[in-house]
């Protein structure tokens, strides 16, 4: 049943049917479709359209029908209908008559999807949100599980200074709080009401508006009836925050990627997050983390899709908005699953801690702590910096580390280097020295971990 079909004395094309039918995918919305149907037929009663009687019977069958949608028993595959307004109202139609024909009076597909598609993204901001919690706490405790390991840190894919893996692990859970902090941004922004703003400019029925806005949950009505059903923002958002949570654990990926290489050799992955090679018997390859990775490219290209068809809109709606949907569910159902498989990872792996350790004390990662040791002495950083580079140059010439050169070979670089430097040149050392906020420091990276494991515990009470 089209919802448009007075004015046509022809049918569509079948070709015609699959660009424009929106069914094979807008039937995810039933359940908020519904709902605001029931909404609706509520403020039309208020509005003197129904009777009480019209509008307990549309309810009842409304609310049996979403019974059905939430048990999985409505067949969207096999129907007719063009997308899941008509749908419903054809269900409606069938088992009432000419009352179900009166549920659409003054209510336009344009308001109607709007509010549905704001109600779908709000159903799963929640869910998304407890994700990227779980990824943070599996961060959490894998950095408890090897709270004193040290790995090398790197700038530019060389080692550069250590840290400690604990560090690493809080890195991803500030980006992680982010991801977090932007979808309660989202949740806020999106929850407007469209409902009874009509094709765009209105309806001509006496419906309450903010009442109908309460009803749904919504914080209010939105304002502007021409910005209500062509405003696609909401969608643009949450697909900007897909891609950055994804660049994130995309980026974890890498890090991951590189840890598990014969090269670095830092940890290992579970077999459940694993696989073989077809014709190498000795490969265990990390395909979860490198679809994790390849799936962020996915993400990204729908929102670049969604942007370029909007830019060139003029108000209000245009049906080349219908192309908001497939790339926002898929986005949302990719980044569902890597939250999801980031957790596993991160549980099913082991930090081969001996090997981190001596990874972070090659590649003269102390020598910036030569370079303090000689400022300390008061010579100029810059000159120090020179000095320190020296003293690696005399290294490799000896195929040593700065801290295995002799008193009398350190010397040669500059006369002020003295026995107390070979303390300072120490691992540990080099990371507790910084000790400011945010930094390597032994305590303050255990405060920082336990800090932000009470924070969860915190939320999930």
């Amino acid at each position: 049943m089209a919802l448009w079909g007075g004015r046509f004395q022809a049918g569509s094309s079948d070709m015609f049917k699959q660009v424009n039918d929106s069914l094979p995918f807008d039937y995810v919305m039933a359940v908020e479709d519904i709902w605001g149907s029931i909404i609706w037929s509520r403020a039309l009663k208020e509005a003197g359209v129904l009777s009480d009687s019209e509008q307990q019977q549309l309810e009842d069958s409304l609310n049996a029908l979403k019974q059905k949608a939430e048990n999985g028993e409505l067949d969207f595959a096999n129907s007719p209908e063009e997308d899941i307004h008509s749908f419903v109202e054809a269900a409606l139609t069938a088992e009432l008559g000419d009352i179900g024909r009166k549920l659409h009076t003054g209510r336009s597909r344009n308001d109607q999807v709007a509010t549905d598609f704001r109600l779908w993204c709000r159903s799963h901001l929640s869910s998304l949100k407890t994700d990227c919690l779980q990824v943070i706490r599996a961060l959490l405790k894998v950095a408890a599980r090897h709270e004193n390991a040290i790995i090398p840190g790197y700038t530019h894919l060389q080692r550069a200074q250590p840290v400690y893996f604990a560090h690493w692990c809080l890195a991803y859970v500030e980006m992680l709080k982010r991801d977090v902090s932007r979808i309660e941004d989202l949740q806020k922004r999106l929850n407007q009401c469209p409902l009874g703003s009509g094709a765009l400019a209105g309806t001509t029925f006496a419906v309450d508006r903010h009442s109908i806005a309460a009803q749904l949950g919504f914080d209010s009505p939105c304002l502007n009836s021409l910005d209500a059903v062509s405003d696609r923002d909401f969608v643009l958002e949450l697909l900007f925050n897909a891609s950055t949570s994804m660049m994130h654990l995309s980026r974890m990926a890498e890090d991951l990627i590189f840890y598990n290489s014969g090269e670095a050799g830092f940890l290992q992955l579970g077999d459940s997050v694993t696989s073989g090679s077809s014709l190498m018997p000795q490969k265990k390859n990390p395909d979860a983390l490198e679809l994790m990775r390849g799936k962020c490219g996915r993400v990204f290209g729908n929102l670049q899709a969604l942007l370029v068809t909007m830019k060139g809109l003029p108000l209000a709606y245009n049906k080349d908005m219908q192309e908001d949907k497939e790339g926002a569910i898929d986005s949302v159902n990719q980044w569902h699953i890597c939250l999801c498989i980031a957790v596993e990872v991160l549980d099913s792996l082991s930090l081969n801690e001996e090997r981190c350790r001596q990874a972070a004390q090659q590649g003269y990662a102390n020598a910036t702590e030569l370079a303090d040791y000689l400022v300390a002495k008061g010579i100029p950083f810059r000159t120090a910096h020179d000095i320190s580079g020296q003293a690696v140059v005399l290294a490799l010439s000896e195929k040593k580390a700065l801290e295995d050169l002799s008193l009398e070979q350190l010397r040669q670089v500059h006369e002020q280097i003295d026995e107390d430097v070979y303390p300072m040149l120490e691992l540990e050392s080099v990371l507790n020295k910084r000790n400011v906020l945010g930094g390597t420091n032994k305590e303050l990276v255990t405060q920082a971990l336990y800090v932000e494991l009470e924070r969860l515990d915190q939320l999930d009470d």
